[in-house]
């Protein structure tokens, strides 16, 4: 974000004659180096969340391990977003913390990244609890709360800092015993775990809002073997002759 935020100011330096050309223009981007995936398995994510009951963090990382939501997607979620009858949320807002800017709030970078996801039963019982908190929390700060209507705030109703959720966050991991991911790996274990639970691709491509199913595919695809084993399996239970598996039993 902080790249297209500098090319912005760059292109409108252009457009009001300050420069005679945008030289970020003329630069050659880095080669990106994918950094492998670490997603967590189901016996983790169980762990995670049951180490993490009562604390900040708790409504968040649930959110994120059950929708696959982006971190700048959760923290520009409004109340506003959440219809609690239907038991969904409208994603169509992002923000991030720009050193020296402040916080910079977007739309999603595709029209698929604007989408509306289905919660579970119990994020949203745990959506209703935390609002309560939350409302408590308000009246306890009175004419100090920032009224901007997020579902994870500050501790005076602001933005939440994506830096110190990200301290935050490194410092459960160590108190659930596990290793050290990043923040955005949980959108790629609710992916995983989605999948291994049997959801269709094309499903989990417009939970996660990607732009096409092909990128979803390709990054989920070392998923696909062991969901193609169990499916083989199936066909062994369904059609096997008896007196093989008897066999194979022996």
């Amino acid at each position: 974000m902080k790249t297209t935020y500098t090319k912005y100011l760059t292109d409108s330096a252009v457009r009001w004659n300050l420069v005679s050309r945008n030289v970020c223009e003329l630069v050659s981007p880095p080669r990106i180096v994918k950094t492998e995936m670490q997603p967590l398995t189901m016996e983790q994510a169980h762990k995670l969340l049951e180490s993490v009951r009562g604390h900040r963090l708790e409504m968040l990382l649930t959110l994120a391990l059950t929708t696959g939501m982006r971190r700048g997607e959760m923290l520009a979620l409004r109340w506003a977003n959440v219809d609690f009858e239907r038991r969904t949320v409208k994603v169509h807002r992002t923000v991030d913390y720009i050193p020296k800017y402040g916080y910079v709030e977007t739309e999603p970078k595709t029209a698929a990244g604007r989408r509306t996801i289905l919660l579970p039963a119990f994020v949203v019982e745990m959506l209703k609890e935390h609002r309560t908190r939350q409302l408590e929390a308000r009246l306890k700060a009175g004419d100090a709360w920032e009224r901007r209507d997020l579902v994870f705030t500050g501790l005076s109703g602001g933005y939440f800092n994506p830096r110190y959720m990200d301290k935050l966050f490194s410092k459960v991991l160590v108190e659930a015993g596990l290793e050290h991911i990043r923040f955005h790996n949980l959108r790629h274990s609710a992916a995983t775990l989605l999948l291994s639970m049997g959801v269709d691709m094309k499903v989990i491509q417009e939970i996660l809002g990607h732009s096409s199913y092909l990128m979803t595919a390709n990054l989920y695809s070392h998923v696909l073997p062991k969901m193609q084993q169990g499916a083989m399996g199936k066909w062994d239970d369904e059609f096997r002759p008896d007196d093989q598996g008897d066999k194979e039993a022996e």
